[in-house]
């Protein structure tokens, strides 16, 4: 119950921030910065786009923060308003293929110790995420990456756990159809 909330640390800080102290909400930023910008990255597969949606991330949050009602986890209320910045973005952005593949996102597949250097597999992974429909790759990041429950995930986006099973179940049909290909277990 107590751990829904976030930490005691966390919520002083929140409060803070609420009475004008720049400094503690600094230091939330500074808390959930890389798991925004993992998100935002795996969202738009650019790293410049990743950066100024964090960023837009942040300052929403900052904007909205008195409505944080504190009955959720800070870190999923600000997945929530990242996601859909990132889904904003996509609907606005016409398609880009290539572009974002220079760079693939650190550990972009759990066992492959790719670090920070574009490698061929997690830049086919990466491209693979890019083709998927942005409401399915929003519950494959939510659930593989950020490894939130089906439930959490619906919380985040605002639609059904059944939506997001679906959603979750036609991602990985269509990602083991792009990655047929690659020499791996069972993908």
């Amino acid at each position: 119950m107590a751990h829904m909330a976030g930490s005691d640390h966390e919520s002083e800080l929140i409060a803070q921030s609420l009475s004008g102290d720049p400094e503690a909400y600094a230091a939330l930023v500074n808390q959930h910065q890389n798991m925004i910008r993992a998100m935002t990255f795996r969202m738009t597969g650019s790293l410049d786009d990743a950066e100024e949606l964090a960023q837009d991330a942040f300052l929403r949050a900052y904007q909205q923060l008195g409505s944080f009602g504190g009955n959720s986890k800070f870190s999923t209320w600000l997945c929530k308003i990242a996601i859909n910045l990132s889904l904003d973005w996509r609907r606005r952005e016409s398609r880009r293929d290539e572009i974002h593949s220079q760079w693939a996102a650190d550990g972009i597949t759990e066992n492959h110790p790719g670090h920070g250097f574009p490698d061929e597999l997690s830049q086919r992974v990466q491209s693979a995420l890019d083709r998927l429909p942005a409401k399915q790759r929003a519950a494959i990041v939510l659930t593989v990456y950020e490894n939130q429950s089906h439930a959490e995930a619906a919380k985040t986006l605002g639609c059904t756990e059944a939506t997001i099973s679906w959603r979750v179940f036609a991602a990985r049909r269509k990602l083991k159809h792009f990655l047929k290909d690659l020499p791996h277990e069972n993908t």
